[in-house]
């Protein structure tokens, strides 16, 4: 009994300590907007069907792929290859 009372009070705390990591992250991304033509190779989050997903963009600064940036901060974000757009190119 005793053990099975701890058992529930540990998973109970593992419960809320993931609650609380995953809720600023959820948060995070109601606050983002996607910026294409900003990330530097290999570090994009995302891409508009040249390649399957993130870390996987082959040039920087690349109109295609997309870099999760703070709401609002895309088109004045400056690159040597000009700035940020909210639609792929």
């Amino acid at each position: 009994m005793k053990n099975s009372i701890a058992t529930l009070a540990l998973a109970g705390s593992l419960a809320s300590a993931l609650a609380t990591i995953a809720a600023p992250s959820a948060f995070a991304a109601e606050n983002t907007e996607k910026c294409y033509g900003v990330a530097m190779k290999g570090q994009n989050d995302c891409a508009a069907g040249k390649h399957d997903c993130a870390g996987k963009s082959t040039m920087d600064f690349d109109k295609g792929s997309f870099k999760l940036v703070p709401a609002g901060t895309c088109t004045s974000m400056k690159t040597p290859e000009g700035h940020g757009m909210l639609m792929p190119a």
